[in-house]
């Protein structure tokens, strides 16, 4: 019998239930201590989550948790933006909801991991579509990897309000391994107020628009809450 998941509330003006086109889930956000690099995402799991589980459980997990324990996030003071970066991030649009790649140091992680070539050929054409009244093109082509590039926001957590991360290495390969660890279907999920995008899934035939829908409104939310993980269950009718 798993513990009483009673324990877990919503976080404040969220909602525990939502329903979606699949059916109606209950989302139980779990409290963490604040992830540092190499901390064991996997002994976190055991300790925080498992003993709540219930066969046909899912756990969405923040990439920011994954893309930390993995050393893919930098002090600010250690990114040294390039003359390029400096120009890009003149023309990004600068969004409420997180930096993105709205500063020169999220920019120059992402021309570090695309590559210098590459993120100049998309500016080029994401430029000339802005031209036509087409935005979004720039983060649609180089993919969710650059999306989840982000910065400090005035409402992240020390000692975080210093760094810049890197979208997590190799994230459906770390779902799998956490769904085999715990059994239940583990999405890595980079979240915000204004979307869902899913990183990493432990099978490929999930479907990203129907887990995307779970998450709709953000239920771990954006500042001092410290629930990067959540246990989400279906809910019978």
């Amino acid at each position: 019998m798993s513990a009483n998941i009673e324990a877990f509330q919503p976080n404040e003006g969220k909602q525990l239930i939502i329903e979606t086109s699949t059916g109606k889930y209950a989302r139980y956000p779990v409290k963490t201590p604040i992830i540092k690099d190499g901390d064991d995402i996997k002994a976190l799991l055991g300790e925080l989550v498992a003993p709540y589980l219930e066969e046909g459980d899912k756990i969405y997990i923040s990439e920011k948790i994954i893309a930390i324990s993995q050393g893919r996030a930098f002090p600010l003071e250690d990114i040294k933006p390039s003359r390029l970066a400096k120009m890009l991030v003149r023309f990004v649009y600068k969004s409420p909801y997180g930096i993105g790649l709205g500063s020169p140091w999220t920019m120059e992680l992402a021309v570090r991991e695309v590559g210098r070539f590459k993120i100049v050929c998309v500016a080029i054409i994401a430029g000339i579509a802005k031209i036509f009244g087409k935005r979004g093109v720039f983060y649609n082509i180089l993919g969710p990897q650059v999306r989840a590039i982000d910065g400090p926001c005035d409402y992240t957590l020390p000692p975080y309000n210093h760094y810049a991360k890197l979208a997590p290495a190799k994230p459906h390969e770390v779902a799998k391994e956490l769904t085999q660890l715990t059994g239940a279907q583990t999405i890595i999920i980079d979240a915000n107020d204004i979307g869902v995008n899913i990183l990493g899934k432990p099978d490929k035939a999930l479907n990203d628009e129907e887990l995307g829908a779970i998450f709709g409104d953000n239920p771990l939310g954006q500042a001092s809450e410290q629930t990067p993980i959540a246990i989400i269950r279906r809910i019978a009718e």
